[in-house]
C-alpha cells in the first residue's frame, strides 16, 4: 500500500473504498480494542504489490 494509505489506516472514517461500499470503522475500531482498551500494539508492514499485513501484540501479566 501507498505510504500516504498506511499512515491512515487507523483513522477513523478513512477508507479506500468507493462511496458507499466502507464505512471506514474496522481498523479504527481495532486499535481502540488493542492498543487503548487492552494496551497492545498494532504494527503494519507493506509492500506495495505484495501485499500487507497487520500484526498484533499483547502483554501478559499474572
Amino acid at each position: 500500500m501507498p505510504s500516504s494509505v498506511k499512515s491512515r489506516i487507523f483513522d477513523r472514517l478513512f477508507t479506500t473504498k468507493e462511496v458507499g461500499k466502507g464505512t471506514g470503522l474496522g481498523l479504527a475500531i481495532a486499535r481502540q480494542i488493542v492498543v487503548e482498551t487492552h494496551g497492545g500494539t498494532l504494527d503494519v508492514e507493506s509492500t506495495l504489490g505484495q501485499g500487507t499485513e497487520i500484526h498484533h501484540s499483547y502483554s501478559y501479566f499474572r
